[in-house]
């Protein structure tokens, strides 16, 4: 039996994407690929509001986080941190011998303002890594608000992760001043895992052109200069049927669902799930700074989250444990992608019937 995804990724991925994925090869050198990355580049940029270049890349997201903290690092990286996912930047820039320090605030909380403005007023950081929303916990960091302290530095760069975020809350790069922007497709966008894609403004590239070791498959100015040099198409061999798959669901989300639409479902579903945390257990992140794609829930009744998913297994759901060090103390309900309304409450309801909740 299948189980509905209802897990920080991979999501469900609805039939029709999935058969684009099944549409006959075409040369990564043609002219046809060309148009195809083009047509991409350009409904990214509608869904990010950015005039910014987009690259792709043939990886999981990690591979973007990791090239953009290599590339876009000059003198050193401030990580701002609120869990495991906040953590993985520092553990990169460490792993490619990138000066960083961490600042982290505790589980549950959310990266303030103050806190970053208090880092960058010291003059020691020229990049600032955050991540939007962070999975492990459910919090989604104020970017914008963050976003208004950096431009305050012109010398500094703002790369963030919104992996689970993307497609699924409205992101304003270019009026949040977000030099890179990243996501991949496995989350909020509706596909499978595989591919991952950014933003890449005219001031991470001039950083860019100041680091010697970029590295080589990720080195983000060469996959920029390439897009510029060939019109539109990308170095290596890429996955061409996760593009023809984002290339379908782009124009599903921007022309069929519509944009404002889609943001709109994503609340209402995250909206559900938290009236019923709140009813039988407890919200995990503090009010104010909830994920609008996943809901981490804290386990106040001690159930035994293994146990619940296995019952739900066998009527075809399934959702996810805690994370890291609160593993046994949440658990995690994601409602993201192409995700209903309906499939929520259904989930609900069965959580519900299994556990005896009234």
């Amino acid at each position: 039996m299948h189980k509905k995804l209802f897990i920080p990724g991979p999501v469900e991925v609805r039939k029709e994407v999935l058969a684009q994925m099944s549409k006959p090869m075409i040369g990564h050198r043609s002219k046809e690929a060309s148009e195809l990355q083009r047509r991409i580049s350009d409904n990214l940029r509608k869904l990010f509001y950015t005039n910014s270049e987009i690259l792709l890349s043939t990886t999981s997201g990690s591979g973007l986080m990791e090239g953009a903290i290599r590339c876009c690092t000059a003198k050193r990286a401030a990580v701002f941190s609120v869990g495991a996912f906040g953590k993985r930047w520092y553990e990169m820039a460490l792993c490619n011998n990138v000066p960083a320090d961490i600042f982290e605030v505790e589980m549950g909380k959310a990266i303030r303002p103050n806190q970053v403005e208090d880092v960058l007023s010291t003059g020691k950081y020229d990049l600032v890594a955050v991540t939007h929303n962070e999975t492990s916990t459910g919090v989604m960091n104020p970017i914008k608000e963050i976003g208004a302290v950096i431009k305050k530095y012109p010398d500094v760069v703002f790369i963030v992760d919104t992996v689970s975020s993307a497609a699924g809350t409205k992101i304003e790069v270019d009026d949040w001043g977000i030099d890179i922007c990243l996501t991949s497709t496995q989350k909020a966008l509706g596909l499978p895992p595989g591919m991952a894609l950014c933003t890449f403004s005219n001031k991470a590239k001039e950083r860019a052109e100041k680091v010697k070791n970029r590295g080589f498959y990720l080195d983000l100015l060469a996959l920029y200069k390439y897009i510029k040099k060939k019109d539109y198409q990308y170095p290596s061999t890429p996955s061409i049927s996760h593009m023809y798959a984002l290339d379908y669901q782009l124009n599903y989300i921007l022309n069929e669902e519509g944009l404002e639409n889609r943001f709109a479902r994503h609340i209402e579903m995250a909206n559900i799930v938290r009236e019923w945390a709140k009813k039988y257990f407890e919200l995990f992140p503090e009010e104010g700074y909830l994920s609008n794609t996943l809901t981490t829930v804290k386990n106040t009744r001690g159930i035994n989250v293994a146990e619940l998913n296995k019952e739900l297994g066998k009527r075809g759901f399934q959702i996810s444990n805690g994370y890291g060090d609160i593993k046994e103390k949440t658990f995690r309900i994601a409602h993201m992608a192409d995700c209903t309304v309906l499939e929520v409450n259904e989930l609900l309801k069965n959580i519900n019937d299994i556990l005896g909740l009234n």
